[in-house]
């Protein structure tokens, strides 16, 4: 007995002396439960949830309640709301429908709401809504569709009181128009479980909507719990809120599914074989060879430059390879944009083999330089992007996002394969690939230069 407590106290000195196994033990899994977390609103907080996310919203009505909708929409903090255009001389102006559709395929933002001079139609009951999207990630749209549907019926229910009760006044008469509302008021108090008697009034002042039904006496989450059981009993609400959805990008493509992840996928795998690869610095200091290829005419700077150029072409044909195999088994069209594609493939490769490099310059050995490489890539890849989008994280992290490889891969990839950018479309995050390539080369030659891998 004593002989396996002795070779289990060996162990755990062992394993707690590891910097390597115990950052993969423990720091790994709670970096990724923790940005999970955010994704899946899995916190309490008051802030928890998608944030930020643009939104083109286009006044074109005079309606006060329009008015009233955008700010409702300015309140609500998962969006970041975009309603007028910068001119060239650094005065602005309302944004128009063409200002937010040349937006959308510049990628400046993929949503944009159109709320149109007949927004309240005079010649029918209801709102009339135009909606563009850019759905490169089927999360991000369903989240953005949803809270922009909320806030129309939760904030503004003004706007279906009055264009509901002025037209159908018009159009059946105030008596009609009197059993209309007795007859909505027992729907709502038969669904909802709420006061006939209070929601009549209500209806009777032209307060429609989501609005009516706080009249219950209940609070609001009460009130919000019964509609969410009743919601596939009754559908009054799109009936009367009529919304137009156009997809402005993507529509062709036979995968979009494909064309969203495949890039993702492909740089995070990327990012682990440079790292893998540049480790292997390390055995080759071991085994002697760096004394043999010092001896001779060659320099520290020579073999680090050969490892870029070595880890670069890795990543390239990484990189084809994974490509085709999304052509082959998911129709994802790669040819017709080969050109913008390779462009950013060698600027992510490039960014990888220096990301490897950089890894290895600040790690003592090995196992170490192996632990980091998966603690960063996988944090990295959580957070660029490669998995769910950055908008579902807090406004913290996506700023964080915006300096990591990953996010400028992926927005590359997705730029070429989603809205099918041409290379002089997709030079402005080449250039920041390039940028972040190097700056990171930099910092590795001077670590290197600073370190005992060449000593």
């Amino acid at each position: 007995m004593s002989q396996i407590l002795i070779l289990l106290r060996k162990s755990l000195l062992v394993f707690s002396r590891s910097r390597t196994a115990v950052s993969l033990t423990f720091l790994v899994p709670i970096a990724i439960i923790y940005v999970f977390g955010h994704v899946f609103g899995l916190y309490k907080k008051s802030d928890a949830g998608p944030t930020g996310i643009p939104l083109a919203v286009v006044n074109a009505s005079t309606d006060p309640a329009a008015g009233r909708l955008v700010d409702a929409l300015k309140a609500e903090k998962t969006f970041r709301v975009i309603d007028s255009f910068r001119n060239r001389d650094g005065s602005t102006r309302p944004l128009t429908e063409s200002d937010a559709r040349r937006g959308m395929n510049d990628d400046d933002y993929r949503f944009a709401l159109i709320l149109p001079p007949d927004l309240l139609p005079k010649d029918s009951f209801g709102i009339r809504l135009k909606f563009l999207t850019n759905p490169r990630n089927e999360i991000e749209s369903q989240t953005v569709n949803g809270m922009v549907q909320k806030t129309i019926f939760s904030h503004v229910p003004e706007l279906l009181g009055e264009s509901m009760r002025g037209a159908m006044s018009r159009y059946i008469g105030a008596p009609a128009l009197e059993g209309f509302n007795g007859e909505l008021a027992g729907v709502y108090s038969k669904y909802f479980n709420l006061d006939r008697d209070k929601i009549l009034k209500r209806l009777n002042r032209a307060d429609y909507g989501l609005g009516a039904l706080s009249a219950s006496g209940g609070t609001a989450s009460e009130d919000q719990d019964q509609a969410k059981k009743s919601a596939g009993s009754v559908d009054v609400f799109s009936k009367i809120v009529k919304i137009d959805t156009e997809q402005v990008a993507g529509k062709e493509l036979s995968n979009p599914m494909a064309a969203r992840t495949v890039g993702g996928y492909a740089v995070m795998f990327l990012l682990f074989a440079v790292s893998n690869s540049a480790a292997t610095l390390f055995e080759e200091k071991n085994t002697g060879i760096f004394v043999r290829l010092l001896s001779a005419p060659v320099r520290p700077a020579h073999i680090i430059w050969a490892r870029f150029l070595f880890g670069m072409m890795l990543g390239i044909v990484q990189i084809a390879a994974l490509f085709l195999a999304g052509h082959f088994l998911f129709h994802l069209d790669i040819f017709s944009h080969a050109a913008a594609l390779l462009a950013v493939g060698v600027a992510a490769a490039a960014a990888c083999s220096a990301f490897g490099l950089l890894i290895a310059s600040v790690s003592p050995n090995s196992a170490a330089a192996s632990g980091l490489a998966t603690f960063v890539v996988i944090t990295m890849s959580a957070v660029g992007g490669a998995w769910f989008p950055v908008s579902l994280m807090p406004d913290y992290i996506q700023r964080v996002s915006k300096l990591t490889i990953v996010y400028w891969s992926v927005e590359g990839f997705s730029d070429v394969l989603w809205a099918g950018h041409t290379l002089v479309q997709v030079l402005p995050k080449i250039g920041i690939l390039v940028g972040i390539t190097a700056a990171v080369m930099a910092v590795s030659v001077a670590c290197f230069r600073r370190g005992k891998l060449f000593d």
